[in-house]
């Protein structure tokens, strides 16, 4: 893992130690979004996977406030495993890093019944949602869903339901001027 990276996530991982002891689900959801400019850039797995926990311990505790009576197990259990990621990530040891997030999926999943079906859904939403911003930072969509182990399609049908494209319809060239260009350029 880059330096770069690597000083980014224990950052983040410090940040959302933080953040789900205030349960702020909404600075939680910003600090994902944060994690997706190193992905966009290095096309990290590890910056992309550490996004979507994030994001999805937003949503969790978003939920929480709905039902607090599993809560608080709960978040003590989250909070020991990103507190070990952090600390294997600082000692270098990314293995071990990678299968404290791993735990870290699998404390999130084990919540209850009804939430891991919640779960499972944040998580492939995440995944989805992280594409959007992925492909908003100039990623192709292509290289975004297989970063994400999601299919185009899916990624095509959340970005087409968004604004991402909007954004960028005044850069456009038109089509004839890009034509007349291109012939210019190889004197036809």
């Amino acid at each position: 893992m880059e330096y770069v990276i690597k000083k980014d996530i224990i950052s983040i991982l410090r940040k959302a130690l933080s953040l789900l002891k205030q349960e702020d689900a909404v600075a939680l959801d910003e600090l994902s979004n944060h994690s997706i400019h190193d992905a966009s850039i290095f096309q990290d797995e590890n910056s992309i996977s550490i996004a979507i926990v994030i994001y999805s311990l937003a949503k969790i505790v978003h939920r929480s406030k709905s039902n607090p009576e599993y809560w608080e197990e709960v978040c003590k259990k989250i909070e020991s495993d990103l507190e070990e990621a952090r600390f294997f990530l600082e000692k270098d040891q990314e293995d071990t890093y990678k299968e404290k997030i791993k735990d870290l999926l699998k404390s999130i999943g084990k919540v209850d019944d009804k939430l891991k079906l919640y779960i499972e859904d944040v998580f492939y939403k995440a995944k989805i949602v992280k594409g959007g911003k992925l492909y908003e930072h100039g990623v192709s969509m292509g290289r975004a869903a297989e970063l994400l182990g999601i299919s185009q399609w899916e990624l095509m049908s959340y970005v087409g339901k968004t604004k991402i494209i909007d954004r960028y319809k005044e850069d456009v060239v038109p089509v004839n001027l890009r034509i007349g260009y291109a012939k210019k350029i190889f004197g036809v």
